[in-house]
């Protein structure tokens, strides 16, 4: 949560009008709790949008996620049927078990760098051409996972997301 990728996805959504909550996942910097090897981290989220969706039940929602986050919320997504969309930022496409991604029927958006060195152009774009549709890829030429002098143009795809 304390980087800039996610800082910048919360404030470009909060740009475009969208009510924004971030977190830590259990046993990252000082929260409680240990890793739960991506499911643990699915009930995370999932706690999170409950307590979102019981303060503003009435808006359309969507969910972002960087890096390991964009798997989670890709999971968590998957089996919702009222969010709006999917933002996956930073996907890592060095894990093995993509069958949660490529069951997804929601609308998908990715975000990724065009230097992702945890997840390859090359890697992304296979990935990307079995995932049913709704999606969208956008590509932002920088330096690595971090879009490394390239933040400005990652913060305005994601505002201009709306």
């Amino acid at each position: 949560m304390h980087n800039k990728v996610v800082y910048l996805i919360a404030r470009g959504l909060r740009h475009s009008g969208c009510v924004v909550l971030r977190f830590h996942f259990r046993g990252v910097n000082l929260s409680e709790g240990e890793y739960g090897h991506g499911l643990g981290e699915v009930e995370d989220a999932r706690v999170c949008l409950e307590w979102l969706r019981s303060r503003y039940p009435d808006l359309p929602y969507s969910l972002a996620g960087f890096s390991f986050g964009s798997r989670v919320i890709l999971r968590l997504g998957g089996e919702l049927s009222d969010v709006r969309r999917l933002i996956a930022v930073g996907f890592p496409t060095v894990y093995t078990d993509e069958t949660f991604v490529l069951e997804n029927r929601r609308d998908k958006i990715f975000i990724q760098s065009t230097h992702d060195q945890y997840g390859p152009k090359a890697d992304l774009e296979a990935l990307f051409a079995q995932i049913p549709e709704p999606k969208r890829l956008i590509w932002v030429e920088a330096e690595d996972h971090f879009f490394a002098k390239a933040l400005d143009e990652f913060e305005r795809c994601v505002v201009d997301l709306g």
